[in-house]
This record gives C-alpha cells, sequence and structure tokens, in this order.
C-alpha cells in the first residue's frame, strides 16, 4: 500500500512538471540514438573547467565523457583485467627507489578541435597547478613534483621530491583523476583559475552539443573522430549511442515515474521504495545490479557520519566514540535502506577485495576490541547485527533472505558497534561533559548541539539515515538538527562550512587491496586552513603522526606488495581506535537501467564498467551499449 502511495504521489508530480522537460530538451534529437542519464542540477552552469573550482557540475558528462588521464582501474574488475591504459601506452615505469616516473603516451590521440594530444599537455597540466594554489590537483603535485619533462613529443618524466610507489594513482581513474589539461586553450588565458573554458575541448570520445544555461541538462554528441581517442582505438566499430543527455530528472520519486515512462535510461539512486516499484512494474523493460533483493550496486564507497575535526566539539574521540555507542544501526539500516544495508565497522567499504582482504580477518581483533569509559571496560563490537537484521526483512522477503551466516553477512555485513548508551554517557563524562536534565553541557557549560549536513533527494537513502540518527542523539540529550544542503553539499564539504555530515571520505579501488585512492589525501601535508577548499579525500581534516607514518611507508612499497595488506590494516585499527568519523555502511545504489531503447548495461554477472551514470568509468558502458532492435522509431531509423 505503501509503495502504490508513493507511486501515485510521484505519478501526479511528474504528470505537472516532467512531460514538457521531457521532450524539449532532446528537441531534433532522435530518441533511438540518444541515452538519457539522470544528472546533477548544476550550480553556476557555465563553468566547465575541470581543473578549478567554480560550480558547474563535473559529473554531468564533463569528466565522463569529454576528459582523459593516462589509466583507468575497473571498480569492478580484479587483477590486470581491471586495468586500462588510457593516454599511456604501457603501465607507470619507475626506477628503483620510486623517485622517478616515466610514461609512455599513446600517438595519433588528438582533441576534439583537431590539435594533437603530446606530452606538452601533460608538462603544461602539471606545472600551470603548481603555479597557481587552489587548483584541484595543485596541493599533490606541489608535494610529489621536484620537475616533469617532456623527453620526446610521447614520453613524459616525472621528478619526485620524495619516493612514492603511489605517485601514478594521481592520474590513475577509479572514480576522477588528475585530468589532463589542452595546453593550446589555457594558455591564451590570463587565470586558469576564473577560466570558465566554455564550450570545452575534448579529448575523448564526446563532445558537447548543447546545455541548459539553467542547469538541468546537459547534451554531448559523438565526436566524428571519435577513434583518434584513447577509447575510440580500442572499438571495433563505431559506439551506437550518438548522443548521451545527463538531465536533472527531479526527485527519487519523480526518477521512478519518468524511468517508467522511458524518458530515463540510467538512474543514479533512488529511494528503496521505488526501486521495488520499477522491478514490479517494468517488467523486462528493466535491468539492476542484482537480478533480485537487494538489487542495489554496492559502490566501493563508505557512507559514515564525519565529523569536522576543527570544530572543537568533535576534537576528542571519547566524544567520537560516544556518538558512536548511541545509535542503533539496526533502525538506520531499516529506515535509510529498507534493510538492504551492507554495514560497515571499518573505515573501508565492505565490497570487493576488501571482505576478504580485511573483513574476514580482521573478525577476531574486532570482537577482542576494547575501550576505556573512565568508568569501565567494554569490548564495543557485535558481529551479530546481520542476523539481527535479516530477522527484520524475512516477513517481507521470504525465502530471499538465506539461513546461512556467511551468506547473511556477505549480504548485511559482517558485524557493528552494539547500542550502548550507559558506556556513551560515561565516555562523555570522561571527555568533561556533564549533563543538566536531558541536556548535555560541553566543558564550557554550553549546550551540546549538532547540525548534521546530508545533501537531501540526490541520495535519499543517506538524506534517511541523517534524519534517523539527528533523532537519535537527539534523544539522548544532543539536540541535533539536519541541516539540507542540496546542490552546495559538495562544496560546503570540501570547505569545511560543517559541523557534522552524512558522506563519504573513503572511497577504494574496489578490486584492489591497496588504500592509496583516499589514503594518501590523508596525509598531513595537505591539511588546510579553516575555510579553504581541502583538496580530496580528507572532508573531516583528521590529522594523526601515526596516520602521516602509515601513509609514508605505503608510498615505499610497489602497488602490489604484499604488505599493503599489512599497512592497511594498520590504518584500519587506528581508525577504530580515534573513531575519526563513524563508518555506517557500504553506498548500495538503486540504479536500476531502463532497456527499452539500450541493452548490455554491466551488472554482477557482468562486471565490465562501473554502474553509476557519476562515475568516469561510465565512459566504458556508454560506448558498448547496444541499440535495442525493438525500441521505438528503430524499424523506421532503419
Amino acid at each position: 500500500m505503501l509503495i502504490k502511495k508513493l507511486a501515485a504521489a510521484a505519478l501526479a508530480i511528474a504528470a505537472s512538471v516532467m512531460p514538457a522537460a521531457a521532450q524539449d530538451f532532446i528537441a531534433g534529437i532522435p530518441r533511438n540514438e540518444a541515452l538519457i542519464i539522470q544528472g546533477p542540477a548544476a550550480q553556476n552552469a557555465e563553468w566547465f573547467n575541470l581543473w578549478a573550482p567554480g560550480g558547474g557540475a563535473s559529473n554531468n558528462g564533463l569528466q565522463q565523457l569529454t576528459a582523459d588521464t593516462f589509466w583507468f582501474v575497473n571498480p569492478e574488475g580484479t587483477g590486470d583485467a581491471a586495468w586500462t591504459n588510457a593516454l599511456a601506452a604501457d603501465r607507470p615505469q619507475y626506477n628503483d627507489d620510486f623517485t622517478e616516473m616515466t610514461v609512455p603516451l599513446k600517438q595519433g590521440i588528438y582533441w576534439s578541435d583537431g590539435v594533437e594530444f603530446t606530452a606538452e599537455d601533460v608538462v603544461y597540466t602539471v606545472e600551470t597547478q603548481i603555479a597557481n594554489p587552489g587548483m584541484n590537483w595543485s596541493a599533490p603535485f606541489t608535494i610529489n613534483v621536484d620537475s616533469v619533462e617532456a623527453t620526446d613529443p610521447y614520453t613524459v618524466v616525472f621528478n619526485l621530491k620524495e619516493p612514492n610507489s603511489r605517485f601514478h594513482t594521481l592520474f590513475t581513474v577509479r572514480w576522477n583523476a588528475a585530468w589532463i589539461m589542452p595546453k593550446h586553450v589555457f594558455e591564451t588565458v590570463d587565470d586558469p583559475l576564473t577560466y570558465a573554458n566554455n564550450p570545452p575541448v575534448s579529448l575523448s570520445a564526446y563532445e558537447m552539443h548543447s546545455y541548459d544555461s539553467a542547469g538541468n541538462w546537459v547534451i554531448w554528441k559523438l565526436r566524428e573522430d571519435w577513434e583518434r581517442t584513447s577509447i575510440g582505438m580500442d572499438l571495433e566499430s563505431e559506439p551506437d549511442v550518438k548522443y548521451v543527455v545527463y538531465r536533472n530528472a527531479g526527485n527519487p520519486d519523480a526518477r521512478v515515474i519518468e524511468q517508467m515512462n522511458h524518458n530515463l535510461d540510467v538512474i543514479n539512486d533512488i529511494a528503496p521504495e521505488g526501486m521495488f516499484t520499477i522491478a514490479r512494474d517494468a517488467g523486462e523493460n528493466s535491468a539492476y545490479w542484482f537480478p533480485g533483493y537487494p538489487f542495489a550496486h554496492p559502490d566501493p564507497t563508505l557512507p559514515s557520519v564525519l565529523f569536522n575535526h576543527q570544530n572543537s566539539k568533535f576534537q576528542d574521540k571519547d566524544v567520537r566514540w560516544a556518538l558512536a555507542l548511541m545509535i542503533d544501526i539496526r533502525a538506520v539500516a531499516m529506515g535509510s535502506y529498507r534493510g538492504a544495508a551492507n554495514l560497515a565497522a571499518l573505515s573501508v567499504p565492505p565490497t570487493g577485495t576488501a571482505v576478504v582482504d580485511y573483513y574476514e580477518p580482521m573478525q577476531e581483533w574486532l570482537t577482542s576490541f576494547e575501550i576505556d569509559t573512565g568508568a569501565r571496560t567494554i569490548a564495543p563490537y557485535d558481529p551479530t547485527v546481520a542476523q539481527q537484521i535479516a530477522a527484520l526483512v524475512k516477513p517481507q522477503w521470504g525465502d530471499d533472505i538465506p539461513d546461512d551466516p556467511a551468506q547473511l553477512a556477505a549480504m548485511f555485513g559482517h558485524g557493528w558497534w552494539k547500542q550502548d548508551i550507559e558506556a556513551a554517557n560515561e565516555l562523555l563524562e570522561k571527555a568533561g561533559l556533564t549533563k543538566n536534565g536531558n541536556q548535555w553541557l560541553l566543558p564550557d557549560g554550553t549546550p551540546f548541539t549538532i547540525r548534521l549536513m546530508v545533501e537531501g533527494d540526490a541520495i535519499p537513502t543517506l538524506a534517511r539515515a541523517g534524519t534517523i540518527l539527528a533523532q537519535q542523539w537527539s534523544m539522548q540529550g544532543i539536540q541535533t538538527t539536519v541541516d539540507v544542503a542540496g546542490p552546495t553539499n559538495g562544496q560546503r564539504l570540501g570547505a569545511g562550512d560543517f559541523e557534522a555530515a552524512v558522506y563519504w571520505t573513503v572511497e577504494t579501488w574496489g578490486g584492489h587491496p591497496d588504500l592509496s585512492f583516499f589514503l594518501e589525501s590523508y596525509h598531513s601535508d595537505f591539511i588546510v586552513e579553516p575555510g579553504a577548499v581541502q583538496p580530496p579525500r580528507n572532508l573531516q581534516r583528521w590529522q594523526d603522526e601515526r596516520l602521516d607514518a602509515i601513509i609514508e611507508e605505503n608510498r615505499t612499497v610497489s602497488f602490489d606488495s604484499p604488505e599493503v595488506v599489512q599497512l592497511g590494516m594498520d590504518y584500519l585499527k587506528l581508525a577504530v581506535e580515534e573513531m575519526p568519523f563513524i563508518p555506517l555502511m557500504a553506498y548500495n545504489k538503486f540504479a536500476p537501467f531502463d532497456t527499452t531503447y539500450w541493452t548490455g548495461y554491466p551488472s554482477a554477472e557482468n562486471p565490465y564498467s562501473a554502474s553509476g551514470p557519476f562515475w568516469s568509468n561510465t565512459r566504458y558502458m556508454v560506448v558498448n551499449l547496444e541499440a535495442n532492435p525493438n525500441a521505438p522509431g528503430a524499424q523506421a531509423a532503419q
């Protein structure tokens, strides 16, 4: 009944605001040549500078379809099959002590305006960002690069200030990476930080067609010379998708209706009720990562409660641990995901190889881990949470919920922290807080309150999680209000304009145990002053000498060394002890595909690409989709 009511409400919304837009934004473009993807609403929609903050929306196809760099890693892949040489002709070549990296480049690649891509573009990219603090990769280049040179038009040599066996990861895409700048364009402008780069020249297979100045859609078209790009070189034939439309498709309910009406081929995320509606009603016109419950695609990303460590409220680990022990994670899982959440007690997503590399071997350590509350010692870990959540959802899903503990762990997680209000209160008292009635007071006597930021409808599951967390903390005497940031969420997180937030600060490679994708950015060298933009991904601005030591040691061992896992465990143990943020769960995304016009989407059975439309790896999905010969208008087009 609830699902029917939600669908009816969404239908009313869609009927009033969507049909006209659904026709207008692709006016003049054959529907059976256009892949329509849910995109973000862009702030400052005229901005297409990927290398400087200024608004815009890099996730509207700009980085997915026009940008390129040396290498890509498929977050769903494993081993060599996960690695793709893009602009680079081979894997990174280091000297013996990791102080020099050489990159041979592919030849015959061109920018969309006909200018050849060469090593000079790479040198310009690095030197320009070093010379302009505030550009997106300025900080890591400044810290790492002593000099960079083009020894010939197709070879680049990086001389590093210190040994760093992970320097190549700055140019390796899992979500994004250091994109290469068009030297011939940017060298003509006065300030690369204020240049809008509109229209952008493309280094990949698609280029700009048109965009909405209000920020509601962008359309990209296949380049006529698509084969003169790194991705085009590997294709046997011209892609079927001639146009890619990223469009703001409204709230989560409206997205459901738009897909049911075949106006939205790819959804980034919807609420669980919407997912269940599509699974029930769309029939053969829909596809999912998993064919049944939980349907969702588990991103190697870790939604967490982020604490701003530059805010005095959260600088004591006893306070952070107290907030963790006030949480009933079962209520969070049920309220946000209707139970379809893969819980995470460790500060790494419980996806891909992390399960066998970290979660399974660390269960004994987690079970024996203890905390001194100031009044006693407790063991806070509960390894039975998966069974508890399974019992809650089994009445609805029946035989879809297994009884085997290993299967339950894979579906719901390996465990989480016990809700222990008494221990939480003891930790707050240990930290110098006092309680007046049902209100906790900070050591200075002021009320302990929290503004908990969430993005909102763009990620409905996490918005719901934020509401439940705020209720639980408020009930225990810490008045918490939910702060809906909407389209400004990313900017506010980067600038440290928040107290606490439900978002992610940990993203892993997915198919590889090395944690450098996020861990490298956690070094204290990258911490900025309050108000300044924090380089990704240490959004909480956590700083610890022990953390620096782990990162520095990881730089000295090779990417595939067995020592990588041990160093990863060292980080995970430190993160449990300090609780710099509260890990919640994997980012399970309800992201169904409409197959009316396009087939061949990635799935758990065929994980050739990331499925989320904001991932830069999406470019591999776009060029591999096949036109549905039974689509409306397909016969006429033939």
